[in-house]
């Protein structure tokens, strides 16, 4: 963006009026350097108050996704924590898509949903998939919508030991197990006879689990007298049969739920709908156990499953 300044010159000697063409054609271009400095700088502002959009400098709808198994996750939770305390964030959306997880993440899941309805409205919007653990987190929320085929429920919880007696037999190896009592990480792996006792000592755990999530159900959601045998048999439904029974509220998509939000929460209605996400996951109980079975190959097999004698109690539909 220059002007070539031409060469005026009269017998070898610059005139007075040479001199004066050559200071305006200066200014001129000194004018255009100005304006074009002064259009980048421009440029520069409006891309950086657009990046603070994006990132949430303005009110917004924040839509956070629930996708795969659901475990315990620190960096998970300081997210929603953030969310809930974020002035900016007038509501949020909660898309599923999870048959489930440990009965303890989806319950530390739930509690940080609950924190951020308690000072702005939630609704979650059901996937492919959104059972046991991942209907848990569904009624972290206050509005719950669900496609007519979306598979959900599978309310229930499930405790699953392996037994690998069977293969440690057929390569020689016993396991001697001396046990400071006689319920102590049992059932156990490598035990062939079931114990009686241990099974017993499951199974009020995972009725204990269970009737804290039928309360989470009773108290959020109100389902149909007729229907409670049926959501204990730990069956799942489709959105159809959900919506008929009382477990989601409406057949729909991400549109009926920001539709939801403008006329029965009074969100300000064309609010950005924003994505926010985990930038590093943490290590889930599943990757852990497959780095603690495939790691180094000096320890032996028995030193591998002493650190699987104990399985989380799950909520996950199969």
């Amino acid at each position: 963006m220059s002007e070539e300044i031409p060469n005026l010159t009269l017998d070898g000697h610059t005139t007075a009026d040479q001199i004066l063409e050559r200071r305006r054609l200066r200014r001129r271009l000194f004018h255009w350097r100005l304006a074009f400095v002064g259009a980048v700088v421009l440029i520069g502002v409006l891309l950086l108050a657009q990046l603070g959009n994006s990132k949430g400098a303005v009110d917004h709808i924040t839509r956070y996704t629930v996708e795969g198994m659901i475990f315990s996750d620190l960096k998970r939770d300081e997210l929603l924590n953030d969310i809930a305390s974020n002035p900016k964030v007038k509501a949020v959306i909660v898309q599923i898509n999870s048959p489930g997880g440990t009965t303890a993440g989806s319950e530390a899941l739930y509690e940080s949903l609950k924190r951020i309805r308690a000072n702005k409205p939630v609704v979650a919007v059901l996937g492919e998939v959104a059972a046991s653990g991942g209907y848990i987190t569904a009624i972290g929320a206050d509005y719950i919508i669900a496609r007519g085929n979306t598979i959900t429920g599978s309310i229930g919880v499930i405790a699953q030991n392996p037994n690998v007696s069977g293969l440690m037999g057929k390569i020689g190896v016993d396991m001697l197990e001396i046990r400071s009592g006689d319920l102590k990480a049992k059932p156990s792996p490598f035990s062939t006879e079931p114990d009686e006792k241990a099974i017993q000592a499951t199974l009020d755990m995972v009725q204990d689990s269970y009737n804290w999530f039928i309360g989470l159900v009773r108290e959020r959601r109100a389902v149909l007298p007729t229907a409670q045998d049926t959501i204990s048999s730990g069956r799942v439904f489709t959105g159809r049969q959900a919506l008929a029974i009382g477990l989601i509220d409406e057949i729909g998509s991400e549109i009926e739920a920001i539709n939801w939000l403008v006329n029965e929460r009074q969100v300000e209605p064309n609010l950005n709908v924003i994505d926010v996400k985990i930038e590093e996951e943490s290590m889930s109980f599943a990757s852990g156990l497959i780095e603690e079975l495939m790691g180094s190959a000096s320890q032996t097999l028995t030193q591998k499953m002493q650190g699987v004698t104990l399985m989380p109690l799950m909520s996950v539909q199969k």
